[in-house]
């Protein structure tokens, strides 16, 4: 089995490692990543400019590295179009992203929007999602079985994949939560403290914060806000 690795947060990311020694162990991994941060881009992909690819110094041996100064859909283009032309892969990993990708808010994800780009392609795909921070202990434990789970499963032609690992303990992860539905509002909302300025504009300055209430629905953001991992399906908008 051949995987391509994609992600939003660029060829050095944390995740981006994870996902990849994952991936192999399920067979030959390229990973072919944005050269820089591309969060919240979604499915944008580079029209009127060129793209540079290049090869990349990996930390997991054996795996086949790029990186494309261009968006995480580019990513894939630059892959099935240039760099595996010859080497089709069978499925494409994204992630693992530093964040939620649940709810509504998956419209923006660069993750997503990759897996997306590799279904429309004819590559099945799977995105996967840690939440916000450094702590990996649910990830480690079940990023794998998951992903053999999937795996096994009937390739999906008009959908993906997503999967979103909490980041609380081992211990407090209460399982996973296996096909939920998306939630029908964002995970996070904006919330923009606003700086004045003499000349009459304003600063937003950044500031998400998530909403706390889902109740007892069976959604991606409920399970999460649970400590439990997530796992469901998106369906694409053109296929």
């Amino acid at each position: 089995m051949r995987i391509l690795v994609t992600n939003d947060d660029g060829i050095g990311a944390e995740g981006l490692r994870r996902l990849a020694e994952t991936a192999k162990r399920f067979g030959e991994v390229w990973v072919v990543a944005p050269a820089d941060q591309c969060s919240a881009m979604s499915q944008c992909v580079t029209i009127r400019k060129s793209l540079t690819v290049r090869p990349e110094d990996f930390p997991v041996d054996g795996v086949k590295a790029y990186s494309v100064t261009g968006t995480p859909a580019d990513c894939v283009d630059a892959a099935l179009g240039y760099l595996m032309k010859d080497h089709r892969p069978d499925w494409c990993f994204s992630g693992m992203n530093r964040g939620y990708n649940a709810g509504f808010d998956i419209a923006y994800s660069g993750t997503v929007g990759a897996a997306m780009q590799a279904l429309m392609l004819g590559v099945p795909a799977i995105a996967f999602s840690n939440q916000m921070g450094d702590v990996y202990e649910v990830a480690d434990r079940y990023m794998a079985e998951i992903a053999e789970e999937l795996l096994k499963k009937e390739k999906l032609t008009h959908e993906i994949w997503n999967v979103n690992f909490p980041g609380c303990s081992l211990e407090d992860c209460k399982g996973i939560e296996w096909d939920v539905e998306i939630e029908s509002i964002p995970y996070y909302y904006g919330d923009y403290p606003v700086e004045k300025r003499a000349d009459g504009s304003v600063i937003l300055h950044d500031r998400n914060v998530y909403h706390e209430d889902h109740g007892e629905r069976h959604t991606d953001v409920a399970a999460l806000l649970h400590n439990k991992v997530s796992v469901g399906k998106i369906r694409s908008m053109v296929l």
